[in-house]
């Protein structure tokens, strides 16, 4: 750990919504006992009032007003922690003063972000700023996208420890028991608004290099789009798309770029869906998965449905019970092929509601690899990815924390 030279370790910003008080509570848990964390956010009686619901060792934890819409705050936010984490969305919406504060600060961000839209426009804003002062600014490092991310990482470190070239074709398969949140919701609102409004929001999201570092250096031809119908995964069951996919494949997309397209300029096919299950039975639950979607995603997206979906549908800030959190589970397969035509084969996978108790353990890990780590972790700085961010020390420390990341050679 570095010389400390700010008030703060680690800021969690967005303390007081659901997912932010699970991330807080996870570092009460494992957190070292002399790391200096505060929670941040609006209200300083709601910050409080979680702080109070934590292990007795969070109690000295440091409360701290800032709100997105007093840039002041934001500054002594940013100037006052070496890693802040960041939970407030939506990001669109919120995210970009929090990105811009860190970037100048030479503070170290990550969010859980999976909106395409804020990830390119904090990129164009902020890599080159952070950059100067050596800020690493991380995104997507809940369930978006860290199991995808560091996956595909690991099957590219197995082909080249073993001489296979680089990867040609890679499918994730994920299975996953969970619910969805009010944010995740409301991130969408916002995505779909953009897109029907926007027409340059519209080419980001049908473009799947929509996020590397340099467009005119990636195929030209796009890959299958993420989003389609019923399929069948390479090792048999049948397969619905997978909500995640569009972010997740361009941030694995961005991951590569930024190594140098290390993991192989054959890799021109990345793709993510949702297993349902062998036989008729898996045919039937993935085409109705499929239509589900299709109607969920227009009925979002029309003002008359969608104000009958917002009466059912989860608001910002709620989430489910504890028990409902520790019941649920992700499961992603990835399969990758290699320009010698060995294949392999990862498991990324870990106990938990996958938007919730899971994503809380991937958050935390991150911070706390971000504040305690930086001999070890890649040297890149900017606007990085989980995997060019964190790599293998990120993977340590989610095995630790009962998470499964492993490679198998296929043939």
């Amino acid at each position: 750990m570095e010389a400390p030279t700010r008030k703060h370790d680690i800021v969690l910003f967005g303390a007081t919504g659901f997912v932010g008080e699970l991330i807080a509570g996870y570092l009460a848990h494992h957190a070292p006992p002399d790391l200096r964390v505060g929670l941040a956010g609006r209200s300083r009686a709601k910050l409080e009032a979680v702080r109070s619901r934590l292990p007795v060792a969070a109690h000295d934890w440091a409360i701290i007003e800032a709100d997105t819409e007093r840039p002041d705050s934001l500054e002594a936010l940013a100037t006052g922690t070496r890693v802040l984490f960041t939970t407030v969305g939506p990001y669109a919406k919120y995210g970009l003063p929090v990105v811009e504060a860190c970037a100048r600060a030479g503070t170290h961000y990550g969010d859980l972000t999976g909106e395409v839209s804020f990830v390119r426009e904090a990129i164009d804003r902020c890599d080159a700023l952070a950059r100067t002062t050596a800020a690493r600014i991380v995104h997507a490092c809940g369930y978006d996208s860290v199991p995808s991310d560091l996956a595909v990482l690991l099957l590219h470190q197995a082909a080249q420890a073993d001489g296979a070239g680089g990867l040609t074709e890679v499918q994730l398969v994920a299975t996953a028991k969970g619910g969805v949140s009010g944010g995740t919701i409301d991130s969408m609102r916002g995505q779909l608004d953009g897109i029907r409004t926007d027409p340059v929001l519209r080419s980001l999201a049908g473009d799947p290099y929509s996020l590397s570092p340099d467009r005119t250096a990636e195929p030209e031809t796009p890959q299958p789009p993420d989003l389609g119908w019923v399929s069948r995964a390479d090792d048999g069951p049948w397969a619905a798309p997978f909500i995640m996919a569009s972010a997740n494949t361009r941030i694995v997309r961005r991951s590569n770029a930024l190594q140098g397209w290390a993991y192989g300029r054959s890799l021109r096919w990345y793709g993510e869906v949702m297993g349902m299950g062998r036989g008729p039975v898996g045919a039937v639950t993935a085409g109705a998965t499929a239509l589900g979607l299709r109607v969920f995603g227009a009925a979002l997206a029309l003002p008359p449905t969608r104000k009958l979906l917002d009466r059912v549908l989860p608001s910002p800030g709620a989430g489910p019970s504890e028990a409902a959190r520790r019941s649920g589970w992700f499961h992603s397969q990835v399969t990758a092929s290699t320009e010698s035509g060995r294949r392999y084969r990862a498991i990324a996978a870990g106990p938990g509601d996958p938007g919730y108790a899971a994503t809380a353990v991937m958050a935390g890990e991150t911070a706390l690899s971000l504040a305690l780590d930086g001999d070890r972790l890649p040297p890149a700085t900017g606007s990085l990815t989980p995997a060019t961010a964190l790599g293998d020390v990120l993977v340590e420390r989610l095995r630790e924390a009962g998470h499964t990341y492993e490679v198998t050679s296929l043939a």
